[in-house]
């Protein structure tokens, strides 16, 4: 079949698909229950076969149904994003940053909010994703970790970070309990193991024996996450300590949300970096953003390295 059966019956078949049924599915489009079947009868003639079943006064679909409207999803997920990014396109002042999850929600979201309110002639459009983004896709930049896979050309290394333990101020009792790093032992730890698609932060293990603390091949942790912000809010629910990094909790210790109990710093393997695409530049506002992004890594980077040299110094990182 070389021609697409009509847009509008297939839109409208995959909303019956979704909602479960005619009448859900005609509520959500706001049309009528006729309109809605008749867009469905003229899908069947178009593909030349029926792709529901009856069951009762219901419609479901069958199995070729099913697999339809798996493809057809995605293929209107892929429609929605194109039409997305032509309309934020449209506007000169909008800028699309794309980056790891966990670093955007815990480091560069808050960053932004405050970057806006001082200069707030950009729109601001983030996309948490560990994908690389593609050299086909429209991002102006990307904050990866480790090496550029995209537009080597156009990257500078961002910051390294480094990590603390971190926890609760609840969880220890009271100041002064934990008088050894070993101490720590006592409670729960929460590990985040990111493999493998990247390598994971340093471990407990590898964090004890930075202080000299002997301990058993295997230490008791009980949970693991895969996401450095899960195990952050896990962390600030009482539920362990975790080694994280200093960037994603600097403003939750400031706002006593967490302490350090034990003041030592082990810094990440890689650090992260900022590309962006060969066009990005043509923008003045977003010369100004890459500026700007650019000085406030450089001033995570100083802070890791005053972690590492003297321990843990003051949170707070000025947004100027």
């Amino acid at each position: 079949m070389s021609r697409l059966p009509p847009l509008r019956a297939l839109q409208i078949f995959e909303t019956v698909g979704h909602c479960g049924g005619i009448s859900q599915a005609a509520k959500r489009l706001n049309i009528s229950v006729g309109a809605v079947s008749q867009q469905m009868k003229l899908l069947d003639e178009a593909l030349g076969m029926s792709l529901t079943v009856k069951e009762g006064q219901r419609l479901r679909l069958n199995a070729i149904g099913q697999r339809f409207h798996a493809r057809c999803s995605i293929a209107f997920e892929e429609l929605r994003a194109a039409v997305s990014e032509v309309e934020r396109s449209k506007n000169p002042n909008n800028l699309y940053v794309s980056g790891l999850p966990s670093l955007m929600t815990k480091w560069l979201a808050p960053l932004t909010y405050e970057w806006q309110h001082e200069d707030g002639d950009l729109d601001i459009y983030l996309d948490s994703t560990l994908a690389d983004t593609s050299e086909e896709e429209n991002a102006d930049f990307r904050i990866g970790y480790g090496e550029p896979v995209h537009y080597a050309g156009h990257s500078v290394v961002l910051f390294r970070d480094c990590v603390v333990p971190a926890c609760s101020p609840t969880l220890l009792g009271h100041p002064g309990h934990v008088e050894h790093a070993a101490d720590l032992l006592q409670y729960p730890l929460i590990r985040i193991d990111s493999r493998p698609k990247f390598d994971s932060p340093p471990s407990w293990a590898e964090w004890f024996e930075l202080e000299g603390v002997a301990v058993e091949h295997t230490i008791a942790i009980r949970r693991s996450f895969s996401s450095s912000s899960m195990a952050i809010q896990a962390a600030i629910d009482h539920q362990g300590i975790v080694l994280a990094q200093f960037s994603m909790i600097a403003r939750d210790i400031d706002e006593g949300r967490l302490i350090i109990p034990w003041q030592r710093a082990m810094p990440l393997p890689s650090p992260y970096y900022l590309s962006w695409h060969p066009n990005t530049l043509q923008k003045a506002q977003c010369r100004a953003f890459q500026r700007w992004l650019i000085g406030r890594g450089r001033a995570q980077e100083d802070i890791t390295d005053s972690l590492i040299r003297r321990g843990v110094i003051h949170a707070g990182v000025s947004s100027s």
